[in-house]
């Protein structure tokens, strides 16, 4: 199997830079193509997608279905752990906090002691308005 990281091109290293910079917040590829073209980085949209896949599937980037339901948002994870916690994102700035709190973690217990359901944090995100964007709407 091929690493991704034994083929670096120009372009593949400016996604990567794209989303380590933006790794607090989520990106869709409409973000990461705006950022390429302010970059003057000439990459079209299908390798954009494949690069990302690829990134996905080495477990340095995380996928999800985005608060609209239609848009995929990406989020970089490298090598850190983002497996063992749930996440607030923000549906006005997109912000993504990371969220560890045993009051949530004794839900997913309850629900799987309970239901025998076993909660996926890694895949959990919790939607709403983050303190900054509450403070403004005050």
């Amino acid at each position: 199997m091929e690493n991704i990281r034994d083929y670096k091109t120009k372009q593949r290293e400016t996604i990567l830079e794209i989303l380590k910079a933006q790794s607090d917040r989520h990106m869709t590829v409409k973000d990461i193509m705006e950022e390429l073209r302010s970059k003057s980085v000439n990459v079209g949209q299908t390798t954009v997608y494949r690069y990302l896949d690829k990134l996905v599937s080495s477990g340095e980037l995380r996928k999800y279905q985005a608060h609209d339901g239609l848009s995929t948002c990406y989020q970089y994870i490298g090598a850190g752990d983002c497996h063992n916690h749930y996440h607030f994102m923000c549906v006005n700035c997109g912000e993504l906090t990371h969220l560890e709190c045993k009051h949530i973690d004794s839900l997913a217990n309850h629900v799987f002691d309970e239901h025998e359901f076993t909660v996926d944090c890694f895949k959990t995100v919790f939607y709403g308005v983050c303190k900054n964007c509450n403070g403004e709407m005050k």
